[in-house]
């Protein structure tokens, strides 16, 4: 209902109290010092280890064996003397007595088949076997096994700008990925009794040690992945004569290991733009139908890099292409047997090079030599220069639109991990968000690049909103560690990738998120960057005080659900007696009428004052909407104390609406507010959150218009993540649910398998 504003001057009424939303990142945050400063760059005495690697490894195609021999250099850039090392074991997770079996929680509904009992039962024996830690000389060295992390005593403390050389021996068998899962491991192909290996974390690799925790000594659980210190690699590869090998690095002795059509056909590739087969399927399908004997050796080199994977199969076809960055050119490549076909010899290594030319333009430039993207049933993970991805199309060739667009994601995701956090090398194995949620999001906006309307599972806004409306007994603040957050892919990718994108369409607006974020990316690119480096650069390169938004969207478990609860609608009263008493008729005249006076109108025929003239006295013969000569009088004297502007005000028409808001989530967002008129024109205006900062729950805001609004809606191009969008219009607007009385079951075939049914009929 429109009301009546009559203008009065008003004291105004302030809350006075910090709100808890708004206070500052103090003591959340640590202190600035010497190597992070203020302004979350790298202080002035910033430091990081390097550990360089000597590898020679032996891959067991018969019984599914890995066997190594490694000599680490490690040099101590840090101001500390070092008393001892810390190396992590990885596959000692996959050790018998592993903590990973011990701490999962179990309960009998889990136990519903044989197959549930036998998975409980089903014993391998994945760990590492240490068989020696010695001097390059081959004297034994002082150490300790502490379940998924080796620890070496050193004989004197590593003092500060000093380096020591060690040598490790050690072995391990290879896990069965589609019988017990991992990130590393092997599939077997029955059919021709051949195996496709993708073989990481299959070394003992150094801990970093840094100003922020020391010594990572968090053990490997199996969830949170894994940081790492820089260094430079030579690896020596041994696998039967006739696998091909994709790696981390550039291959050193090609002459050795590639035909002469095969070295033609790169240097083809390297100039091409688009994908030129190394290795054909044609080529690969004979190979793994004779099973050469021998074996051959492939040397790579890898230059500051932080780990090394390698994949190995005689399965594979390999086809590559060159890609321009920065002024470099990069070998984009992938490697996949023939049951990836069609999917990936038509998207693969495209998908690569858009991704790294996409991912250089909002990050920094790639640096290394070659992208790699390797194909494995069910897998998605990543290392330098070389990821494995999942993707299969059915054995007939055809594939649904999921597979298709799973492929898609895995490849750009995997392949992204190249910069978050091969390059800007955060510490997974406590923040997880800090790679995969940064990755999830600059994969949203390459997915974007690659096609337009590309159907993103995470980024936008809206797609975070059940997540986050959910039990709050079983969400986790963004800010936990990686080993003990619930639901990890929507705490650790969706919410950070969805609150990067709020960031920058919203809040930040993209010119000023994407300048921050690339401070952020060359700041940090080949060093250790931590939450606190991280939240104080997009502050400091923008100028923008973020810790209400880092506060609300990574320490707490919050959401967004701001309703838009009352809208009263106000006019000025010109004081005109003329336009108000015309007003007050017209208003009257369309108010509801009390049932009992509408009907006595026609059934009470004879009421007393209209047969008796006697009864109706002044009041009841006065016109109340009558405008008399001392109305007109009062309006003269009212007049003569305006201004022409304050008169011309007065009778401008103008609308005011007061909207009031309630903050029911907890996370002040900024109130986005898109009016409709009578006219059907719109106008949206947007708040920034601030308007919260002194009253955290309830705020109010007055609007001022030339013409009669029709309609409004909060959020309504839903980049909020509001939870609750049934309480965001005036009137309400509610859509209606549909429901299906009953489902039919479906035949389980792809689109693509029932267009050919289609077609067959139609012959």
């Amino acid at each position: 209902m429109k009301k009546v504003l009559i203008l009065a001057l008003l004291a105004p009424s302030f809350l006075f109290g910090q709100q808890n939303k708004f206070a500052q990142l103090g003591e959340e945050l640590p202190t600035p010092n010497e190597y992070r400063n203020a302004a979350g760059a790298p202080g002035h005495n910033y430091y990081q280890q390097k550990a360089d690697y000597d590898i020679e490894v032996i891959l067991d195609d018969k019984n599914q064996k890995i066997t190594g021999e490694e000599t680490i250099t490690y040099t101590n850039n840090s101001p500390d003397n070092l008393e001892y090392l810390w190396i992590q074991l990885d596959q000692n997770v996959r050790a018998l007595d592993s903590d990973s079996k011990l701490i999962t929680i179990e309960k009998m509904e889990d136990f519903r088949s044989i197959q549930d009992i036998s998975k409980k039962l089903f014993e391998f024996d994945g760990g590492f076997k240490i068989e020696e830690v010695t001097t390059p000389s081959g004297r034994d060295m002082k150490f300790s096994i502490n379940k998924t992390m080796l620890r070496i005593d050193l004989d004197k403390p590593l003092s500060a700008g000093s380096s020591v050389s060690f040598r490790i021996k050690w072995c391990y068998n290879i896990n069965d990925r589609m019988k017990i899962g991992g990130r590393s491991g092997f599939e077997y192909f029955e059919e021709n009794d051949n195996y496709l290996y993708t073989i990481a974390q299959w070394f003992p690799r150094m801990c970093v040690y840094n100003d922020v925790e020391g010594w990572q000594n968090k053990q490997f659980l199996g969830r949170g992945e894994f940081t790492l210190p820089f260094g430079d690699y030579e690896v020596a590869i041994t696998v039967p004569s006739d696998h091909i090998v994709g790696s981390t690095g550039e291959l050193q002795n090609e002459s050795s290991v590639l035909t002469s059509e095969q070295r033609s056909r790169f240097k083809e590739a390297a100039k091409s733009d688009t994908p030129v087969l190394i290795v054909t399927q044609a080529e690969a399908e004979a190979a793994e139908k004779e099973k050469k004997t021998g074996e051959k050796t492939w040397i790579f080199k890898a230059t500051n890099v932080r780990d090394f994977a390698f994949a190995s199969s005689r399965k594979f076809m390999w086809d590559a292409q060159g890609v321009q960055v920065g002024g470099k050119n990069i070998m984009a490549m992938s490697y996949y047997p023939k049951e990836g076909n069609p999917l990936w010899e038509r998207y693969s290594t495209k998908l690569v090079a858009h991704t790294i030319k996409t991912y250089s333009k909002f990050t920094v430039d790639y640096p290394y030599p070659v992208a790699i993207s390797v194909h494995s049933k069910w897998i998605g993970m990543e290392y330098p220069m070389i990821c494995f991805n999942g993707g299969r199309p059915e054995a007939d060739g055809t594939y649904s639109e999921r597979t298709k667009y799973g492929m898609w994601g895995v490849i750009i995701h995997e392949v992204g991990h190249n910069f978050f956090p091969m390059i800007i090398n955060s510490d997974e194995r406590q923040w997880t968000w800090m790679d995969e949620g940064l990755n999830t999001f600059v994969q949203y906006l390459t997915e974007q690049e690659w096609e337009r309307e590309y159907p993103s599972r995470r980024g936008p806004a809206y797609l975070i909103a059940d997540y986050m409306r959910g039990d709050q007994n079983f969400i986790s603040p963004i800010m936990t560690n990686s080993e003990s957050i619930w639901q990890f892919g929507n705490n650790a990718y969706g919410k950070p990738a969805t609150a990067l994108n709020i960031l920058r369409e919203t809040v930040m607006g993209r010119e000023l998120f994407d300048y921050s974020f690339k401070i952020y990316c060359e700041r940090w690119k080949f060093k250790h960057p931590s939450p606190a480096d991280f939240f104080r650069t997009m502050e400091d390169a923008s100028a923008v005080d973020l810790d209400w938004f880092w506060r609300a969207w990574f320490f707490t478990t919050d959401f967004v659900d701001i309703s838009l609860d009352e809208v009263n609608w106000y006019e000025l009263n010109t004081m005109n007696p003329d336009v108000e008493m015309a007003f007050k008729k017209e208003k009257d005249g369309k108010a509801d009428k009390f049932i009992g006076d509408t009907r006595n109108l026609t059934m009470v025929k004879d009421p007393l004052n209209e047969i008796d003239d006697n009864i109706d006295d002044f009041y009841g013969k006065r016109d109340v909407y009558k405008v008399d000569a001392l109305h007109l009088q009062d309006y003269e004297k009212f007049k003569k104390g305006l201004t022409e502007k304050e008169l011309a005000l007065l009778n401008s028409g103008k609308q005011f609406y007061e909207l009031k808001f309630t903050n029911k989530g907890g996370i002040p967002m900024p109130l986005i507010i898109r009016f409709t008129f009578e006219d059907n024109t719109t106008e949206v205006f947007r708040i920034p959150a601030e308007i919260w900062r002194r009253s955290e729950f309830k705020v109010s805001k007055v609007f001022m218009f030339d013409k009669e609004v029709s309609a409004i809606r909060l959020d309504p191009f839903l980049e909020t993540a509001d939870t609750d969008l049934n309480n965001n219009s005036w009137p309400e607007e509610k859509a209606p649910t549909r429901y299906d009385l009953f489902k039919k079951k479906q035949k389980n075939e792809n689109p693509m398998q029932r267009d050919k049914r289609v077609k067959e009929l139609g012959n």
